[in-house]
């Protein structure tokens, strides 16, 4: 039984895998952020290209 007490105690206290989480846990931030500014980035993209593409076909529409 105290064998059995003495591996719990030493698995509570072994901290061997709290950096790896801690490193997951940044790069899901890191992730989260970079799909957000790429989303925003998309839209502003998208809108730009439909000005200019408005303004060309205005431009190239012959007049009457």
């Amino acid at each position: 039984m105290k064998n059995c007490k003495q591996s719990l105690v030493r698995f509570l206290h072994d901290e061997s895998g709290q950096d790896l989480i801690e490193y997951a846990l940044v790069a899901a931030l890191i992730a989260l952020g970079a799909t957000a500014a790429m989303s925003t980035l998309a839209t502003t993209i998208g809108t730009a290209l439909g000005t200019i593409g408005t303004k060309l076909t205005t431009a190239l529409t012959p007049a009457p």
